[in-house]
């Protein structure tokens, strides 16, 4: 905890809501959503954590890299606690062909052509900058853009419904 000498503190930020985002059962009325990225380090993960901050239940979510690394990137958690989302607990996941197959919408963020497509799946290719060893100055946009893209889809997911 912070301790000042002045007479009047000033209040701490608020502390980032943590978010867990793991698989949950799928039902029909919960469409599922796969974030992927070359490392699930950087941009699935963020994405991953917005679509679960801002669509709660509405959705299943799930990220996966198809080459995973050993740990978030920390720039990229710090940029995420700036927007008050904690992902300091999640770890870059492996993408399987089980979790393509589970996923009515795959999301691409720079994979190329390691990551999976499959026939009836719904497939977005997210064109975005690679965070990976850049700070959090340079994740920032990175991550305001994929905020913005996220919002759109949840839009879209909200008029498919």
């Amino acid at each position: 905890m912070r301790r000042s000498t002045s007479a009047a503190a000033s209040p701490l930020p608020p502390s980032p809501r943590r978010v867990k985002i793991s698989p949950v059962p799928e039902t029909a009325a919960v469409p599922p959503v796969l974030f992927v990225c070359v490392h699930n380090a950087g941009r699935s993960q963020m994405a991953a954590a917005f679509l679960t901050h801002l669509a709660g239940d509405r959705v299943q979510v799930r990220s996966a890299g198809s080459v995973p690394a050993g740990a978030v990137n920390p720039a990229v958690v710090e940029a995420m606690a700036e927007s008050g989302i904690d992902i300091s607990a999640e770890v870059p996941k492996v993408l399987t062909v089980e979790a393509v197959q589970a996923s009515g919408t795959v999301i691409t963020m720079g994979c190329g052509d390691t990551c999976p497509v499959f026939p009836g799946k719904r497939h977005l290719d997210w064109e975005l900058p690679d965070p990976a060893g850049q700070e959090v100055d340079a994740v920032r946009p990175v991550r305001d853009e994929i905020e913005k893209r996220v919002r759109c889809l949840i839009d879209e997911i909200a008029q498919e419904a």
